[in-house]
């Protein structure tokens, strides 16, 4: 990352998620190739709304090239009416499953945005619905109510797609509410939170209902973690972490504070304090830890280098053109590179990979697609989706 772009990033980040963040401490005046350059960054990192909200605040004489900067305001527009269009699907779903006496709730996505200053500056990607019931009782209610659910879904353990879908949008329904840590004996005692903490869940003036903010923090702290292993996250993440603990308690922090190495996140929460103070200058008095740099810098590396869930760490064509053998061989010293991250975490991540692998062959056999590649595809398609 090029010290301009890490430089003007953060305060644009801070201007457009601090309404208290006065613009006059941008002071930099990039040229145009360098706005090019900070743009790529925004459209990989799922920042494109967000930084656009900044920009509108800069003087006229800081601003982007006009051209560039209509581009930006037309994809500010394309993510507003996005988010307009997950929150109308959400609000229906939650009355479609409220009338079979379920519960839900809306996990990180359109739950996530209403903490922002503007609800429409974040980039919206599909909606994850937790329905109340566990796995036989929730499939076999999408099946009653007309859903057909794919085979090739089930080898997920903790969610389908809902097919068909009424709009366009993509859907997960959750029957558990989070796919968890990769640690078995973490795991447990996190699932046994979430589980409980699910249950309260609030009705919003957007037409669903939303976890609360203690079991956001633990869930997708795990969820960050958990990508952060087996391929890579990006500031979105990040960012909705921000908002979470801005909007956060004293009591929810010192709760999640309290439970962090039984949860298994000990170290990734560390790390992401790290990025908190230094990206968005968060104050200490609203951490869950005592940030770590050297964890942190290593975090922040990835991000940067893999764009959102480490999509942008190579080019598609050059994804296409490197043999599959090789791809995978990179992903397995990846992981084993990870190992000093969080070493209980790498193992779980291993041997869960290692476990579906051996699961999915059945399934491959059955379906007449046994190909190393195919077995392997499908499984790491499975973990990008986590």
């Amino acid at each position: 990352m090029k010290t301009f772009e890490d430089d003007a990033l953060r305060s644009l980040l801070r201007i457009a998620v601090d309404d208290n963040y006065s613009p006059a401490l941008f002071t930099r005046k990039l040229n145009s190739r360098e706005w090019q350059e900070l743009h790529s960054v925004c459209i990989k990192q799922l920042m494109a709304g967000v930084v656009y909200r900044a920009i509108c605040k800069l003087p006229k004489e800081q601003r982007p090239p006009l051209d560039l900067i209509f581009q930006w305001a037309s994809e500010a527009e394309t993510v507003k009416g996005h988010n307009k269009l997950l929150n109308e699907e959400a609000a229906r779903l939650t009355e479609l499953f409220a009338a079979e006496g379920r519960k839900t709730a809306v996990l990180k996505g359109s739950a996530n945005a209403r903490l922002y200053p503007d609800p429409n500056m974040r980039q919206a990607g599909d909606i994850d619905l937790w329905v109340d019931g566990g796995k036989k009782s929730v499939l076999a209610l999408m099946q009653k109510m007309g859903y057909e659910i794919e085979e090739k879904d089930l080898i997920s353990e903790h969610h389908v797609h809902l097919h068909p879908v009424e709009s366009d949008v993509t859907v997960e329904v959750h029957y558990r509410p989070s796919s968890g840590n990769l640690n078995p004996f973490s795991n447990a005692h996190l699932m046994r939170f979430l589980e409980s903490e699910i249950q309260n869940v609030e009705k919003v003036p957007e037409g669903f209902n939303v976890p609360s903010i203690k079991f956001a923090l633990a869930m997708q702290l795990s969820h960050i973690q958990r990508h952060f292993l087996a391929g890579g996250i990006g500031f979105k993440q990040l960012l909705d972490y921000y908002m979470l603990l801005l909007h956060s308690t004293e009591s929810d922090r010192k709760e999640i504070a309290s439970q962090l190495s039984r949860f298994g996140l000990a170290e990734s929460a560390a790390a992401l304090m790290w990025i908190m103070e230094y990206m968005f200058a968060l104050d200490a008095s609203k951490m869950l830890c005592k940030p770590d740099k050297r964890r942190g810098v290593k975090m922040l590396d990835e991000v940067y280098a893999g764009g959102n869930f480490g999509k942008h760490r190579n080019s598609p064509e050059k994804e296409a053109r490197t043999h599959f053998a090789l791809r995978w061989l990179k992903r397995r010293i990846r992981s084993v590179r990870m190992f000093w991250f969080a070493p209980a975490e790498v193992l779980g991540h291993e041997f869960s990979y290692w476990r579906t692998f051996i699961r999915s062959i059945p399934f491959r056999i059955k379906m007449r697609r046994v190909s190393i590649w195919d077995i392997y595809q499908q499984q790491y398609d499975h973990s990008k989706k986590a």
